[in-house]
């Protein structure tokens, strides 16, 4: 699951194009340029974690340009071979001082890429491409894992938004991580 939602995301980065970078998306904190440095600086902080280093990178320092998609593309397939060479059941290192678990690292990598993902194609005008599969599984996921302390402003996640229990599980996601889906 991992593996394709980071495929689906290069793939929409790929069809970003660079005259919608300054434009909003749902990620309060983003315009599409800035977006675009977030996912690649976390995808390569997380890939250097998955391969079991201690990274020291700054990911809030990354910035969109020319080699984004190459970028990210290629911390993608570091962070699953990481993955798949050394396993999820072990502890992980964010950096200095910042252990946690290899599942919840997974858990936080399928939440980033979706979430984030869902933002890029509304800010740049692309359809989400994300499968109600995918969707179930990251909710699932952060369903167990997100805390309350982590909702709210400057906190990574807004409040919960109510969307129907029978909507798309895209449309659930998002409104469980904060963000208002774009059917609703």
């Amino acid at each position: 699951m991992l593996r394709s939602v980071l495929t689906k995301t290069a793939d929409l980065i790929d069809a970003a194009p660079e005259s919608a970078w300054d434009r909003g998306t749902p990620c309060p904190d983003y315009d599409v340029r800035t977006l675009l440095g977030h996912m690649v600086g976390w995808c390569e902080l997380f890939a250097t974690a998955a391969e079991g280093a201690v990274p020291d990178q700054d990911p809030d320092a990354a910035v969109a340009g020319p080699d984004t998609s190459s970028r990210f593309r290629s911390a993608t397939e570091r962070l699953v071979a990481g993955w798949e060479q050394h396993g999820v059941d072990r502890t992980v290192s964010l950096g200095p001082g910042r252990e946690i678990p290899g599942s919840m690292l997974v858990t936080l990598t399928a939440t980033e890429y979706l979430a984030h993902g869902c933002d890029l194609a509304s800010g740049a005008g692309l359809p989400v491409p994300y499968s109600d599969e995918e969707a179930q599984d990251a909710l699932g996921r952060v369903q167990q894992t997100l805390q309350p302390e982590f909702r709210g402003p400057g906190k990574g996640f807004g409040e919960i938004v109510p969307v129907p229990e029978d909507a798309p599980a895209v449309d659930r996601f998002l409104g469980f991580v904060g963000r208002h889906p774009p059917s609703g």
